[in-house]
């Protein structure tokens, strides 16, 4: 078969399953991702060729990479339930309170910005693992507390793990071609100043774009889980959700023109973060009228998991910052191994995995001591000295975080095989000697819109996060075909990849497994969809004004589809706001 349309549709074929199923008829993971599992089996048999053998060991390599991202998720559940147990979940509900007691407010400060800083350390969706359960400590609904840990799954996400989705993802994606190595040359550059020039374009598109991510996230928490179910409610922060942003987008953008793309994320978070708590400590720009969930008595079914945890454990409350000494252990830890290269190189030469899987030559590992797995466990350690636990606490953690480990495995053990047999359905691993799944969806859609290629562009990266769960592997996959489509319509390929880039990391606010790995850490499990169906607003936000932003940028503004884009999302961004600023004149006054 050689009908570009009908391979394209085919492609797309598991990963609709997947969308219908999660999103449309609400189907727990658990139950959506096997058959979807089953779909790209069969697509990959009966279409691209594949062999038993092949579907098999692509399905033993996402067993293995599954594997290693339950023992996040039981890392991230441990800690947890340790510092439940001994009493610092209370005593820094405290603390933030005293900040403000407004839910918009510390949603802001633990997502955002801590959010950003732990990206930046550590990538690969550990930053829900971490946010998602300390809010819900905080005492948010389960299922808004994943919101938040997903929906600033975007703008740090590029350069996530000391900017691994852009020196890995881009720099290996687009190594070893001579059109690169020609516009690298051309533009009087060597690899790692081409690599700097499109992480810089990176980290510009992000900042204008990720501007509006706090205030979405808040406009998404107060209306689906505030009282009056409004919008509007979550304007009332507005001065102090841009202020937060710009707090951490300013410092991000210079880090990355003066340092490369290693740290604007983790210094972007950091600055921002020390920022932002000084002044609100003060009362800079805090709401007048405090914003609070209703009564929990009054809180859906759906809102909640199987964990509440109870912050009133300790009957004297802690020193604050004993309390937080394990988070601020995690983010020390975070960096120094990410960032001193013995002590990386040390612990990633320790793996437990499979190089060549029946023959095959698929393969991958676990890294037991560099995963943030390992950081969880070594700190729940010290914690259990610090906060000077009982035996009795610290066995009630390792229980409870162990049943509540088993309600994650059943999606993941089906989701990251679906993945890997999509990745691995190239020419190396099929008899047709067709592109892979993810690069022939890409290819038709290059052929549909031409000229038009850079609005889509990000469309591709966020498709490519979607379906594989991270940036890097996205732009591992995206980046050249990104590259010589630029090419082929005229166009500087630098900006289209930047594009791609930012749409991989707005991706992540939609991929499946990422949602199940945070919903795990608050004991929700089965509402998947219900997440994608929130967290798909500011996805398809961040993808369109990131796709008219490249084409201004390449075209400049004029008459041209980017310019009318860039137009109408401006638009219509103003029309709502003045739309829900006369809905907020009619609601009932917040609670102060």
């Amino acid at each position: 078969m050689d009908n570009l349309g009908v391979l394209s549709l085919l492609a797309l074929a598991p990963i609709l399953v997947v969308a219908v199923l999660l999103v449309g008829l609400r189907w727990p993971a658990k139950y959506a991702m096997p058959i979807g599992f089953v779909a790209a089996a069969l697509v990959g048999a009966l279409v691209w060729g594949m062999d038993t053998t092949t579907i098999i060991a692509s399905s033993i390599e996402g067993l293995i990479l599954a594997i290693g991202l339950l023992y996040i998720i039981f890392g991230a559940l441990l800690l947890l339930q340790t510092l439940t147990q001994s009493g610092a979940l209370a005593t820094i509900r405290a603390g933030f309170t005293s900040i403000s007691p407004d839910r918009r407010v510390q949603a802001i400060i633990i997502g955002w910005l801590f959010g950003s800083f732990i990206e930046g350390a550590s990538g690969f969706g550990t930053p829900a693992a971490v946010v998602a359960p300390l809010l819900l400590a905080l005492g948010f609904p389960a299922l808004g507390a994943v919101l938040v840990g997903m929906v600033i799954q975007s703008t740090p996400v590029s350069f996530g793990a000391a900017g691994t989705p852009v020196l890995t993802g881009i720099g290996d994606g687009l190594a070893g071609s001579g059109e690169v190595e020609a516009r690298t040359a051309l533009l009087g550059l060597d690899p790692g100043g081409y690599l700097a020039t499109i992480g810089l374009e990176v980290a510009a598109l992000h900042a204008v774009v990720g501007t509006l991510v706090p205030l979405f996230m808040v406009c998404l928490l107060t209306r689906f889980f505030g009282a009056n179910r409004s919008f509007a409610e979550g304007l009332g922060v507005a001065p102090f959700a841009i202020y937060a942003a710009f707090a951490m987008t300013v410092p991000y953008v210079v880090v990355a023109a003066l340092l490369g793309p290693e740290f604007p994320a983790l210094l972007g978070g950091l600055i921002g973060l020390a920022l932002v708590m000084f002044t609100s400590s003060r009362g800079f720009l805090m709401p007048a009228r405090v914003w609070d969930f209703p009564p929990r008595e009054s809180w859906l079914d759906r809102w909640t998991g199987t964990i509440e945890p109870d912050t009133s454990v300790a009957g004297a409350r802690m020193n604050l910052w004993l309390a937080w000494t394990p988070y601020v252990l995690i983010a020390l830890v975070l960096v120094l191994t990410r960032t001193i290269e013995p002590i990386k190189d040390a612990l990633q030469s320790v793996t437990v995995g499979i190089d060549d899987i029946l023959g095959t030559g698929i393969g991958d590992d676990v890294e037991v001591l560099y995963s943030p797995g390992a950081v969880f466990l070594l700190v729940c350690l010290v914690t259990y000295g610090l906060h000077r636990m009982s035996g009795r606490q610290i066995g009630a953690a390792w229980r409870v975080s162990a049943g509540q480990l088993a309600g994650a495995a059943v999606a993941l053990l089906f989701a990251l095989p679906l993945v890997r047999i999509l990745i691995n359905s190239g020419p190396d691993y099929n008899a047709s000697g067709l592109a892979s799944m993810p690069l022939t969806l890409a290819e038709g859609a290059a052929t549909l819109v031409g000229p038009a290629w850079p609005i889509l562009a990000p469309w591709i990266g966020a498709l490519g996060a979607f379906v594989a769960g991270s940036n890097t592997v996205s732009n591992l996959t995206f980046s050249l075909f990104q590259f010589a489509t630029a090419e082929n319509i005229g166009v500087p390929p630098e900006t289209v990849v930047a594009a791609q880039a930012v749409g991989g990391a707005a991706g992540n606010m939609i991929t499946v497994h990422n949602v199940v790995a945070a919903s795990a850490t608050v004991g929700l499990l089965g509402r998947e969809g219900d997440v994608i169906r929130m967290t798909i607003i500011p996805m398809t936000y961040y993808c369109l004004l990131t796709g008219a932003l490249a084409f201004v940028l390449i075209h400049g503004v004029g008459l041209n589809a980017g310019t009318a884009l860039l137009v109408l999302v401006l638009l219509t961004l103003a029309a709502i706001v003045v739309g829900l600023r006369r809905s907020a004149t009619r609601l009932p006054a917040a609670r102060s």
